[in-house]
C-alpha cells in the first residue's frame, strides 16, 4: 500500500469503495451493443422527391373537412415526385448516400437487392437500373424483391442471412427499399400518398445488429394489389385493417412465446410499424394489446410510449411502401445508446408479415443520416391545391397513355 492511499480516512476510502461499486453495477446494466463484426446496417441514406403536399390542403381541394385527414388518418404532410422522376432516382441517390457514408470500397459490394412494388419493367430488376445509375457493376448478385410494402424487409433479411451464411466471402450488401404510392383523384387512399426511399449497407453492425431470429405470419387475401397494366392500386379497405391487425396479433404472440407478455413488450425501447397511415398503426398497437388482456388504458399507453414517438418523418413523408416501416426504424435509431432494442414490425398486402428485433451499434447515437431527410425537406417545394391539381392531371394523362398502350 502506498503512503498516499493509506493516508486517506476512513469515510474517504469507503466513497471509493463505494463508487468503484456503483460504476460496476452501472456497466453490468448498460444496454450490451452488437459484438464486434456483428451482421447487420453498416450506413443508411435516405431520399426524398422534391414536390411536397399538406394533407389540408388536399382537403380544401376535395371539399373535405381537414381533420378527417389529419385526425381520421393521423396524416400530415406527403411526398410528391414530379413527372419524370420516380422510384429508380430515389433509389439511386439514397444508394449513393448510404456508400458515401459508408466510406467503404463500392468493389465490396457483392449483392445488391431493391425492394419496391413500383416495378417499371415486368422482366428488367429495378436492381438494374439503379446499378446502370449508380456504375455498380461485375461480381455482385442484383435482383429485385416484390410482395408490397414487405419487399423492403424481405431484401434487408436476405441480405442478412446471406453475411451471415458465409456466401458473402467477407463483402457487403447494398439494400434498397423505394416506392412512390400514388391513388387515383379523389380515391380514398388519396390523403396517405407519399414516396421516398431508405438505402442500407448491410456489413458491421455500426449502426444496428440485426436479430437472427425473426417471426413471419402469411395468408393469402386480395386486401390490396394492382392488375398488370393498371396505373393505380385497388384496396379493399375493411380487410386491408383486418389483416394487418391479424398479422401484428399473430407476430407479436410468437415474439412473446412462453415469457410474461409485459416484460416481453417491454424488452423493447420502442416498436416501430409498418405506416400505411399513422391511425393504422394506432388501430394495430391497440388490437394487440387487447388480445393481449390489457386494459385500454394500458393499450394506449403502450402505444403512446412505445410506438407513437416513431412515426414523425412518416407524417411528413406519407406511405412510402417498402420504405414505409424503414423510415420509421431511421428515425427511431437516432441519438439511440449502443445496446438499445428495438423492434420492427412489417407487413405487406397479399399478405405477408415479420416481427424481429434490432440491437442499437456505436454510431447511433450520431445520427448520420438524419442530415438526409432534413436536407430533403428543407429544400422541397410545397405545392398548392391549384398546383397540386394541376400536376394530378399531367399525371393521370401519363396514366391514361401508358393503359391504352
Amino acid at each position: 500500500m502506498t503512503k498516499a492511499h493509506s493516508q486517506r480516512s476512513p469515510s474517504q476510502r469507503s466513497h471509493g469503495q463505494h463508487s468503484d461499486s456503483s460504476q460496476s453495477k452501472a456497466q453490468r446494466h448498460a444496454p450490451k451493443g452488437p459484438a464486434d463484426g456483428e451482421v447487420g446496417i453498416a450506413s443508411i441514406g435516405i431520399h426524398l422527391p422534391p414536390l411536397g403536399l399538406d394533407v389540408r390542403e388536399l382537403a380544401r381541394l376535395r371539399g373535405v373537412d381537414p381533420n378527417k385527414f389529419t385526425l381520421g388518418l393521423g396524416c400530415g404532410e406527403m411526398a410528391l415526385c414530379p413527372e419524370g422522376l420516380g422510384t429508380v432516382d430515389l433509389a439511386a441517390e439514397a444508394a449513393r448516400r448510404a456508400i458515401e457514408r459508408w466510406g467503404g470500397d463500392p468493389s465490396r459490394i457483392g449483392l445488391l437487392a431493391v425492394g419496391s412494388e413500383s416495378a417499371v419493367d415486368m422482366s428488367r430488376p429495378l436492381s438494374a437500373f439503379v446499378a446502370e445509375k449508380i456504375g455498380l457493376r461485375g461480381a455482385v448478385r442484383s435482383y429485385e424483391v416484390k410482395h408490397a410494402c414487405y419487399g423492403g424487409t424481405l431484401a434487408l433479411r436476405q441480405a442478412v442471412e446471406w453475411k451471415r451464411s458465409g456466401a458473402s466471402r467477407g463483402r457487403a450488401a447494398l439494400v434498397i427499399a423505394a416506392d412512390v404510392a400514388l391513388y387515383a383523384p379523389q380515391d380514398p387512399g388519396e390523403p396517405t400518398q407519399g414516396a421516398g426511399a431508405v438505402a442500407f449497407v448491410v456489413d458491421d453492425a455500426r449502426i444496428a445488429a440485426i436479430d437472427v431470429d425473426s417471426f413471419a405470419w402469411s395468408d393469402p387475401a386480395f386486401d390490396f394489389w394492382r392488375p398488370v397494366g393498371e396505373s393505380f392500386p385497388r384496396v379493399d379497405g375493411p380487410l386491408s385493417l383486418d389483416c394487418y391487425k391479424r398479422a401484428a396479433e399473430q407476430c407479436f404472440r410468437q415474439w412473446i412465446g412462453e415469457r410474461p407478455a409485459r416484460q416481453a413488450m417491454q424488452s423493447a425501447e420502442a416498436w416501430c410499424f409498418h405506416v400505411p397511415f399513422p391511425k393504422m398503426v394506432k388501430k394495430a398497437a391497440l388490437h394487440v394489446a387487447d388480445s393481449l388482456g390489457w386494459s385500454e388504458d394500458e393499450g394506449k399507453e403502450f402505444f403512446e410510449r412505445k410506438v407513437a414517438g416513431t412515426m414523425g418523418w412518416n407524417r411528413r413523408v406519407g406511405n412510402s411502401y417498402t420504405a414505409s416501416l424503414w423510415m420509421s426504424v431511421a428515425e427511431t435509431l437516432v441519438g439511440k445508446e449502443s445496446g438499445t432494442r428495438i423492434g420492427a414490425f412489417s407487413y405487406g398486402s397479399g399478405f405477408g408479415s415479420e416481427l424481429f428485433g434490432l440491437t442499437a451499434g456505436p454510431e447511433a447515437a450520431e445520427g448520420a443520416w438524419a442530415e438526409d431527410i432534413e436536407k430533403d425537406f428543407e429544400s422541397r417545394s410545397m405545392l398548392t391545391a391549384e398546383q397540386y391539381a394541376e400536376q394530378r392531371g399531367e399525371v393521370m394523362e401519363a396514366a391514361d397513355e401508358a393503359d391504352a398502350a
